[in-house]
């Protein structure tokens, strides 16, 4: 049976300023939905993604900021990257990780510049969104085997 992932919800402090944020970079608005009692779901997904956020008002018990290492992928993290700074997103300056495996939590072994290969699956640039909620993205030009 396949399973998809669909959604992943984000934990925020500020739903309006999440959303704001979210809008500012270009990704879809699929819905808002007020509920009773204060209870609010929003829901965005990036350019070209099947899968979307959710965040809200009494959506999550998680801490507002606490999720980590979500990626995108990218086929070109430099121009992304750009793209993000030029709608006024603080993002880092693109990296790869010294031992050329995957990149490590905290900047951990974060050597400036793509990977000087340009391997696939190798570069990256991170931000977050206001409350603290950190993205990864990822370049892929070709994928693993059974990964198409």
């Amino acid at each position: 049976m396949d399973m998809k992932l669909e959604v992943v919800v984000l934990p925020v402090s500020d739903v309006d300023r999440a959303k704001d944020f979210y809008l500012r970079m270009g990704w879809r608005e699929d819905a808002d939905f007020p509920g009773k009692d204060g209870f609010r779901v929003v829901q965005l997904t990036p350019p070209g993604s099947p899968a979307s956020v959710i965040f809200g008002s009494k959506v999550s018990g998680a801490e507002p900021g606490s999720v980590q290492g979500l990626h995108l992928v990218v086929s070109d993290v430099e121009k992304a990257r750009a793209e993000l700074a030029d709608r006024g997103v603080p993002v880092s300056e693109v990296f790869h990780d010294a031992d050329r495996v995957f990149h490590h939590a905290n900047g951990e072994k974060e050597v400036a510049g793509p990977d000087p290969e340009r391997r696939s699956y190798s570069s990256f640039a991170t931000f977050s969104d206001p409350d603290g909620n950190q993205w990864v993205l990822q370049e892929i030009t070709t994928r693993l085997p059974g990964r198409e």
